[in-house]
């Protein structure tokens, strides 16, 4: 009777080899790879099934086989990559994969055990920043399970993952229509609060990559692949799960569905123009009239109230950042913003990040904030300013501004107290503008530094 063990997929085997070589008995041993405790190393493909109905919490998996093959993409099914490497025998990290983007969820926010109820072995993947995890029953090469998200009630999203996969989509290589590469003017649920866009595609025969820029941030790392009269895109980071599937009309432009988580779903549709410009992320937000300056006092982590007219701050350079600990693109600007302010080490810039939580308790909230902070090695000041993610009840504690229209939001003031300039939104890593923005940032801010 064959014994199969669902948690080592490496089984360090020895044949021993008689050989009669000249009238001499020979023991040969084979070498195998190392084996490990729990799951497979390599790489992964996973599905996130964005239109399926939760099923039980303990999932049987699929028999399904590596070498399956999907003549079409399923409506609603999000895949993505990762890589599972050991680090030795019983410690492993992962990596995911979004294009040119690699997430790495560390070892110590990964779990693994036995199940006591089911037997069945078990794997937890924790994503802290974003209060989020997958939890998964694993045997051999296969894994099934849910994504949930805890600031979402019953938030819960059907997983899978097969090992030895590495393709995308699909491992189908049709002839593009056409190269979609370049720029695209986009627009966004056209029937029902219709918002614009400018796609940024980069293609390489049926690979695809890029990102959509809006008024108010980006839509980060873009993957996927252009099969035919049809384009498909995916981006999965922990707080996002993002698919996109278009078609290619006659005359090339682009006509589809996108689906953010199992949440919201609306229609897409983009004419390529290199031309199309958004309204300047610089005019969106501004002070109203009567107000002349910005004002607030919250409390830091430790309970302490900070107000911005504080001595520590008189005669600086202020940046004040509107942020969420739970928005990806104000991880994106506060990597930047941390990095800029560490390295420039000047007395006469300070920066002050208002924190707008999904937690409305204080204890919760200075969680997810002290997290953030050790995240990006922020050495400015972090305050709670709200225990809600809601923009309007965020304009209500800057009553001075016309909206907060993003998360991200920065605002640049001199010091004489007077604000200079409103940035709304950020564009990120995955864009174009990146390099242009963090050059004219430099260049704004030394500016009112000299001054």
């Amino acid at each position: 009777m064959t014994i199969v063990l669902p948690i080592s997929i490496y089984i360090l085997r020895c044949v021993k080899v008689v050989l009669l070589i000249f009238g001499i008995f020979q023991l040969n041993s084979c070498v195998m790879p190392e084996p490990f405790e729990y799951v497979a190393p390599g790489k992964w493909r996973a599905t996130l099934q964005l239109e399926e109905k939760v099923g039980p919490k303990e999932f049987q998996p699929r028999k399904r086989t590596a070498e399956f093959e999907m003549e079409e993409v399923t409506d609603g099914e999000l895949p993505f990559n990762f890589e599972v490497v050991y680090e030795n025998k019983e410690d492993f990290h992962i990596d995911i994969f979004n294009g040119t983007e690699r997430i790495r969820v560390k070892k110590e926010d990964i779990i693994v055990g036995r199940n006591l109820a089911t037997g069945q072995d078990t794997l937890l993947i924790n994503f802290p920043h974003y209060e989020s995890y997958i939890k998964a029953i694993y045997e051999e090469r296969v894994m099934e399970g849910e994504w949930v998200v805890e600031t979402r009630p019953n938030y819960r999203i059907h997983f899978t993952a097969w090992h030895g996969q590495k393709h995308r989509f699909t491992t189908l290589r049709k002839a593009p229509k056409t190269d979609v590469g370049g720029e695209w003017a986009v627009t966004f649920s056209e029937d029902d609060d219709p918002y614009i866009a400018v796609g940024e595609f980069q293609q390489d025969g049926n690979q695809l990559e890029g990102t959509f820029r809006t008024e108010t941030g980006d839509f980060r790392y873009l993957e996927g692949t252009v099969q035919a009269n049809k384009l498909y895109l995916s981006c999965f980071d922990g707080a996002h799960a993002f698919l996109y599937e278009a078609k290619i009309l006659e005359d090339e432009s682009l006509i589809g569905a996108f689906w953010s988580g199992k949440h919201y779903k609306t229609t897409w549709s983009a004419k390529r123009d290199p031309d199309f410009k958004l309204t300047s992320p610089n005019e969106l937000t501004y002070l109203k009239e009567g107000y002349d300056k910005l004002s607030f006092k919250f409390p830091d982590i430790n309970g302490k109230m900070v107000s911005i007219d504080d001595e520590q701050y008189k005669g600086k350079v202020k940046l004040v950042q509107i942020l969420g600990t739970w928005c990806p693109n104000c991880a994106d600007e506060t990597q930047f913003l941390s990095e800029y302010y560490n390295n420039l080490k000047s007395d006469d810039l300070a920066v002050i990040g208002l924190a707008y939580e999904k937690h409305r308790e204080p204890e919760k909230a200075k969680v997810a904030i002290e997290r953030f902070i050790q995240r990006f090695d922020v050495q400015y000041d972090v305050l709670f300013a709200n225990g809600s993610s809601s923009k309007q009840e965020a304009a209500e504690t800057l009553p001075m501004l016309n909206a907060v229209i993003s998360y991200p939001t920065m605002i640049f003031i001199d010091k004489n107290n007077k604000v200079r300039r409103i940035h709304t939104g950020f564009e990120g890593p995955a864009t174009s503008r990146y390099q242009e923005f963090t050059q004219e940032f430099d260049t704004f801010v030394k500016g009112l530094l000299a001054e």
